[in-house]
């Protein structure tokens, strides 16, 4: 049923991700399917690109690849059900793309509970379940 699972991931917190990582792995293992981990980091605004130096988009690609890599040695899903990429762009956008590019069958991510400002703002996580084009699991923190 579900063969292709991406999992997005806020490596600004990670703790938060650790219960769509274990959803999807159950799942994966269950659907004998792949997992995802996706990373998404910022286009450094116009504005700032003459204060930071010249190879700060590579640094920063190489900090988060790096750091991904440590959330999926320690996720327990097997090497072979499991790969990583960082895409640099807004975060729900690049959420549905990289959907498109593995052709996920689901999306597996998760949430803070609500706070009264999302109901209005809205957040990325409701933007993708907006527009996905595949299902998505919200996992939320408990908290």
């Amino acid at each position: 049923m579900f063969k292709s699972i991406l999992v997005p991931i806020d490596l600004a917190d990670t703790a938060l991700a650790r219960p769509a990582i274990e959803t999807a792995a159950t799942l994966a293992r269950t659907y004998d399917g792949t997992v995802r981990l996706l990373h998404v980091i910022s286009i450094t605004p116009v504005v700032l690109a003459e204060y930071v130096p010249a190879d700060f988009d590579d640094q920063q690609r190489s900090d988060a690849e790096a750091a991904l890599a440590e959330v999926a040695g320690a996720s327990g899903i097997e090497p072979a059900r499991l790969s990583t990429v960082v895409r640099q762009g807004g975060i729900y956008h690049e959420i549905i793309e990289e959907v498109g590019a593995i052709k996920a069958d689901l999306i597996v991510m998760s949430s803070h509970r609500p706070a009264m400002r999302s109901y209005f703002l809205g957040s990325n996580a409701g933007h993708v379940v907006r527009y996905a084009p595949c299902s998505v699991l919200v996992v939320r923190d408990g908290k």
